[in-house]
């Protein structure tokens, strides 16, 4: 299993990339299982600041291992069963990426399908190689991308999101770029450095404004306005109360570099 996905560290960022390129990193439940685990090593890890998720060959990855769903199928209590273990696992896997403290950034290659195209919906930031594809498909094979529609709709606004789960059309990277699916493209013999470079930027700030304020983000998105408003107070009183940031400030007061422990 810890083949399925490999971790490799360069000083506070930590890379994962996934290791299956034969089915193109099709989320199998022992991939999901693969990820949860890296996922779960890498929250408790003090210091890494940002994570990037790529992955090896030629695809992102293509979604769900359709031969494995297919070979669970049974009768229909076993088979539902098997289902619904199959999504809630990678529910969960999916919902740790924002839960996680630090920002997680796809590196996204080739093609990215289905819960491969929701894996990218659910990081923080992602990047792009151009003429990627990217679709929510199953419906051309008559499975509608339910779970996809969930991180999808919430990426991208719910009207490309519908049409997208609906025809089962690809787009590419400048278009997802233009509905806010992707942050950068680039070309793809530069993919790796200009994801890495943006991984770096942001392991380089306070890591605990970071962390404090990626929990903020994803917690005010899901209020109302005055409550958000009221959540994201309470997170900035706890900001300017640490010692770094009252550093911080002081350095850009007096134009000079904070020293930050």
């Amino acid at each position: 299993m810890s083949d399925l996905v490999l971790r490799s560290d360069t000083g506070a960022v930590a890379r994962l990339m996934l290791n299956s390129p034969a089915n193109y990193n099709a989320l199998s439940r022992e991939m999901i299982a693969a990820l949860e685990d890296q996922l779960t090593r890498i929250a408790d890890d003090s210091e890494i600041r940002a994570v990037i998720l790529a992955a090896e060959g030629k695809a992102f990855s293509a979604g769900h291992d359709l031969r494995q769903m297919q070979a669970s199928r049974g009768d229909e209590d076993d088979g539902r069963a098997a289902y619904q273990d199959l999504f809630g696992d990678c529910a969960r896997m999916m919902q740790m990426i924002p839960a996680l403290p630090q920002p997680v950034i796809a590196e996204v290659q080739g093609i990215a399908t289905a819960a491969g195209c929701q894996l990218v919906a659910s990081c923080d930031l992602a990047v792009a190689a151009e003429s990627v594809r990217f679709g929510v498909n199953g419906v051309n094979i008559g499975l509608f991308c339910s779970t996809p529609m969930v991180a999808l709709s919430r990426a991208i606004p719910p009207r490309a999101a519908f049409e997208m789960l609906v025809t089962g059309d690809f787009i590419l990277s400048d278009r997802a770029r233009e509905l806010g699916l992707v942050n950068r493209v680039v070309p793809a013999d530069q993919l790796p450095d200009a994801t890495m470079d943006l991984a770096q930027k942001i392991a380089a700030k306070l890591p605990a404004a970071v962390r404090m304020g990626k929990r903020a983000f994803h917690d005010q998105i899901r209020l109302g306005l005055a409550d958000a408003y009221q959540q994201a107070g309470g997170t900035m009183c706890e900001n300017m109360m640490l010692p770094d940031t009252a550093e911080g400030i002081a350095a850009f007061l007096e134009k000079r570099s904070p020293n930050w422990g």
